[in-house]
């Protein structure tokens, strides 16, 4: 296992993303709780889940996954709604969670999007829940530099230890101010979807992928994965719904890239020359 320096703690470089996990029949389920653990029982040590995620059932399913493990060993990261982000409800949607996973604390709890409550409101409940004991720490989702900036301006706003964006080969954006800003001012980033989403439906795949997997005797798939990680320096949570696919982004972690393979995916994927609009999913 590959481990990077993230939310200031000695983390794996993938973590366990469970957007649509827990949506299924029972022989799904049973197959994506056997992915998670194996995962965790391979050295992953992270697992990204949120309310959204089924209404609550991807929080349940990870719930009765890490219950049979020393819960000092997972890094557990949960995220509200927007429409959840005053000091109450942050505190009952919390409590939800909590319950749902079957645990008295979470390691991050993030705010999942922007929405209309005052950032200041957001960050006095999130500080609540921390000297109550119910979260270490806290961090948003989805945030783009204004935002990020706007936070770190308000009172207790530089506490915020994590934000977590869309980054793939074919997103970059956020290698133009986002990351270099975060870096700077020592927060950590978690990429989501390294593949595009479930069905790669916001990932246009080139040839110059195929051509470097058949290369490297990989999948496209680990290539994407091992493409995000390259710098060692970002969290990524690929969302795994069976052991072979755990099996595969765990070995992704050992492909490394020449200088000359980077430049050719620059050719067809290039980095951002200037700001763009953050990108969502």
């Amino acid at each position: 296992m590959k481990y990077i320096t993230f939310n200031q703690q000695k983390t794996s470089a993938i973590g366990i993303g469970t957007w649509h996990i827990g949506e299924g029949n029972q022989s799904r389920t049973e197959s994506e709780m056997q992915a998670m653990r194996y995962g965790l029982d391979n050295g992953i040590n992270t697992i990204d889940t949120a309310e959204m995620y089924g209404e609550g059932l991807s929080e349940t399913l990870v719930g009765n996954v890490i219950k049979d493990y020393s819960r000092d060993n997972i890094q557990l990261i949960s995220k509200f709604y927007p429409y959840h982000a005053t000091p109450e409800l942050i505190e009952s949607s919390l409590k939800a969670s909590l319950k749902r996973l079957q645990t008295d604390y979470l390691d991050l709890y993030l705010l999942h999007w922007r929405g209309d409550t005052p950032l200041q409101e957001t960050v006095n409940g999130l500080e609540k829940m921390v000297q109550a004991g119910l979260i270490k720490n806290w961090g948003v989702s989805n945030f783009d530099l204004s935002d990020l900036e706007e936070l770190d301006g308000l009172e207790n706003g530089e506490n915020c230890r994590i934000n977590e964006d869309l980054y793939n080969v074919g997103s970059r954006g956020i290698e133009y101010s986002i990351l270099p800003w975060q870096k700077k001012h020592n927060m950590s980033f978690i990429g989501y979807s390294p593949f595009g989403s479930d069905g790669g439906e916001y990932l246009k795949i080139k040839p110059v992928l195929n051509e470097l997997a058949q290369q490297k005797h990989v999948t496209v798939h680990q290539l994407l994965l091992a493409w995000v990680l390259r710098n060692n320096d970002i969290l990524s949570i690929p969302k795994t719904g069976s052991i072979e696919h755990m099996k595969d982004n765990i070995d992704a972690l050992n492909i490394n890239f020449t200088t000359d393979e980077l430049a050719l995916i620059e050719l067809s994927y290039p980095a951002p020359k200037k700001d763009e609009s953050l990108e969502s999913i």
